[in-house]
């Protein structure tokens, strides 16, 4: 019997508009018994088809693949595959000596909802948000290794805190294609400290990457903190653009000792450099350095919708704690990762900050995600990158 999704009447028309999620709520019925993962038919109440996708529990319940009928096989996957990485080859960032660090697909920007592989060097980092992705992880790794050929020769699959809590699936972690190679993975000629195995998303922020450029430019000469650090990127970027001192901080001693490889790897008997393992408020209120340069990347403050009002609170009090500390003159980057925070919200939360601080504060960039982390056009949910630079007198 045909796996298919019988939607209510009238529930059709985001799916008009190309929006690739269905809600649970907007189902009549499901037919034929089809299992978490699968891929099913939808049809309107007047019985015509009008896509295919990954069914799953939860609210959203279909991630469309496809609003043209087509078989979901390996050619479907290796098509996907050339059409991302051609976009990425037109954006500069493949085939490079000096750079071989990218987003290859980024879910619904890519028309691949619930699938994010990253590039570093000739391996390929694939993390899978819903049951249907983990369940194609190898051929969509095959799918990889065709299409881009010698480029990436391994795969390394990671997604055991991305599947659905609920999700009954074995979601180990390793390689799937190749193994362990000697790349060393570089973002514009730094060697950043990446690590897939055990660091958090694919194993690096790849997303600010265009955001690290751009403070390299502003750090001659400056006093730079990095708050959540991380691996230590804005750092490097810093170092580099002349910085006279950097100093990077993170609640976690194991993201700082990888900011401090990163810097004796790229900067070796630098001592412009100090790393803190420690909470960032707790920093903020007690040091006694005087910056003119601060970053402000913390993690998502509100994963889903219940979280907003007080990641909005935290927003508020990490930057209002920042420019009261920050030397006149001084830049502020500040950012926001939440994708339940709109840049609107974001942006008031800052100005609320700076006028408690009673600092006046001019806007020089609105930032966001770069260009190999498209948002499908019918899919706005997928802006999720916020930041801005601030000149505060």
């Amino acid at each position: 019997m045909q796996k298919r999704v019988l939607l209510k009447r009238g529930k059709e028309e985001s799916l008009l508009r190309f929006h690739p999620w269905i809600f649970s709520g907007a189902i009549a019925s499901i037919e034929g018994a089809p299992e978490e993962g699968d891929v099913v038919d939808v049809y309107t109440s007047d019985g015509n088809w009008i896509a295919a996708g990954h069914i799953q529990v939860g609210s959203i319940a279909v991630r469309v693949l496809t609003f043209v009928q087509e078989p979901i096989d390996k050619e479907f996957w290796k098509k996907r595959v050339a059409v991302a990485y051609n976009l990425r080859s037109s954006l500069g960032l493949t085939d490079r000596e000096d750079h071989n660090i990218y987003r290859l697909i980024h879910g619904e920007g890519d028309n691949l909802p619930g699938l994010v592989v990253d590039v570093y060097g000739r391996t390929a980092v694939v993390q899978a948000h819903s049951v249907g992705m983990h369940c194609c992880r190898q051929v969509i790794a095959e799918a990889i290794t065709e299409v881009l050929g010698s480029r990436v020769v391994s795969v390394y699959y990671k997604s055991e805190t991305t599947l659905p809590y609920k999700a009954q699936s074995d979601n180990s972690t390793g390689y799937i294609i190749g193994g362990h190679l000697d790349d060393v993975p570089l973002e514009y000629g730094l060697k950043l400290p990446v690590d897939w195995i055990n660091g958090q998303k694919t194993g690096l922020f790849i997303d600010q990457r265009e955001n690290r450029a751009l403070l390299e430019k502003y750090s001659k000469g400056r006093s730079v903190l990095n708050m959540f650090c991380y691996t230590g990127g804005f750092s490097l970027a810093a170092l580099r653009g002349g910085a006279k001192l950097v100093h990077s901080v993170d609640s976690s001693a194991k993201a700082t000792e990888l900011t401090n490889k990163g810097v004796k790897d790229n900067f070796p008997d630098d001592n412009r450099h100090k790393a803190f393992a420690e909470d960032a408020f707790k920093f903020l209120d007690n040091m006694e350095e005087k910056y003119d340069l601060v970053i402000l990347d913390p993690p998502a403050f509100a994963k889903h919708r219940d979280a907003l009002k007080r990641a909005l609170i935290g927003y508020r009090r990490l930057n209002e704690k920042a420019l009261e500390k920050i030397e006149p003159g001084g830049i502020l980057f500040t950012f926001s990762c939440s994708q339940v925070v709109t840049k609107e919200q974001f942006r008031m939360a800052v100005f609320t900050a700076a006028a408690q601080a009673k600092r006046s504060v001019r806007i020089l960039y609105q930032l966001h995600q770069p260009a190999d982390h498209p948002i499908n056009i019918f899919h706005p949910e997928g802006e999720y990158l916020k930041g801005l630079v601030l000149y505060v007198e």
